[in-house]
């Protein structure tokens, strides 16, 4: 099967673990740059990637690049791609998105109108028609620019891939999904050790770590642009992709995964999120305040989205709650916390000095993943 190269972007900072991942799942990562990692892979690959992968934003096919710093240059290194290779007669194609970084050209509109140009040119070469209806599936490109450098691929994924299916109730500001699962990878935790976050919401922190704990494949449950790629996929793939996964789930595993918020009707969302995500038997959810964070058990992990405090009267409120979220954790003999947040005053707060703390981009917003790890199962707690 022929071998292509395919581009997984991901949080900017967490490249090392979607590299991880790909490794874990027997492809070669061929370049990691800030905030995508690209491997080699065949049309399977393309199924697997998507199925399996839960740090990656989408997975795309590269079809060429070539270096442009004029409009001319951009048109004929597009026109040189073979793109009846990837492209039927009937296909649906648009440039869904064109990015720039530090290059000459920089009008997204005018790079997605000459991009498009050209690839009809090229098509027409193969094809014996003046006009394409464009009545087939979809294939939407996407085009970056970077340094003049241009890539350009299609994009096999469709809704981005922090979408597992399951989220259809959010609370206010909810971390997404490829987040969640990258940053619990980022821990020592495993699905056999107990994990609480005490700021839930919606239930993505526990609902992933349940999707983990139990080998549910992220995307098992939802579709995908390619699936309708005939001429590169062949359907029995993603079909042995799913089969694949199903036969790796252990849904039926003990589990000590907890959800706190204080507020009732956001943890009625989460309960909700996470029977559809097929793991609500494995996470108890329970509408209590982070004052009264606690667990009877040793050697247990605290891993929360707090409280970052956008708004004037929210801000207020945040000394006060990092403080008690500190209290609890000193509390809890041989834990470890992990916390995000883009609040400054984390570690003042909390009364906390934290080992590490690591700077990841949560959307637009620049937070930083504070880690305060304690002791292995079976050693002396060491001072914070």
């Amino acid at each position: 099967m022929k071998t292509m190269d395919l581009i997984a972007p991901c949080h900017f900072g967490l490249e090392a673990c979607l590299k991880r991942e790909i490794t874990d799942i027997g492809y070669d990562v061929t370049a990691v740059e800030d905030g995508r990692v690209t491997f080699a892979g065949d049309a399977e690959a393309v199924c697997r990637g998507n199925v399996f992968l839960r740090t990656a934003e989408r997975i795309l096919l590269k079809c060429g690049e070539f270096r442009a710093t004029t409009f001319d240059e951009l048109f004929e290194g597009t026109r040189k791609i073979p793109w009846a290779d990837f492209l039927p007669e009937d296909a649906r194609f648009w440039v869904t998105k064109a990015s720039s970084v530090k290059s000459a050209l920089f009008s997204p509109s005018d790079i997605q109108r000459i991009v498009k140009k050209a690839i009809v040119e090229k098509m027409k070469l193969s094809c014996p028609v003046e006009y394409f209806a464009e009545d087939g599936d979809d294939y939407p490109i996407r085009v970056f620019l970077n340094k003049d450098l241009v890539t350009i691929a299609l994009e096999t994924t469709g809704t981005s891939l922090h979408k597992r299916g399951y989220r259809k109730m959010t609370s206010q500001a909810p971390i997404s999904e490829t987040l969640a699962a990258a940053l619990l990878m980022l821990t020592p935790w495993k699905g056999d050790r107990i994990l609480v976050d005490p700021f839930c919401g919606s239930g993505t922190f526990p609902i992933e770590a349940a999707l983990m704990a139990a080998n549910i494949a992220p995307g098992v449950n939802r579709t995908f642009t390619s699936m309708n790629w005939d001429n590169l996929i062949p359907p029995s793939l993603w079909d042995d992709t799913i089969e694949e996964a199903r036969d790796l789930e252990t849904p039926d595993i003990e589990t000590d995964i907890q959800g706190y918020d204080i507020d009732g009707e956001v943890l009625r969302a989460a309960r909700q999120n996470a029977a559809d995500a097929g793991v609500g038997h494995l996470i108890h959810f329970q509408q209590r305040p982070v004052a009264e964070l606690a667990h009877p058990k040793k050697y247990g992990f605290v891993v929360t989205n707090p409280p970052y405090g956008e708004r004037m009267e929210e801000r207020e409120a945040l000394p006060a709650i990092y403080r008690a979220l500190g209290d609890r954790i000193k509390m809890l003999d041989s834990w470890s916390a992990y916390v995000i947040s883009s609040y400054d005053r984390v570690e003042r707060d909390m009364g906390m000095k934290a080992a590490k703390n690591r700077k990841i981009y949560n959307g637009m917003i620049k937070t930083y993943f504070y880690q305060f790890p304690g002791p292995k199962p079976g050693a002396k707690r060491q001072g914070f």
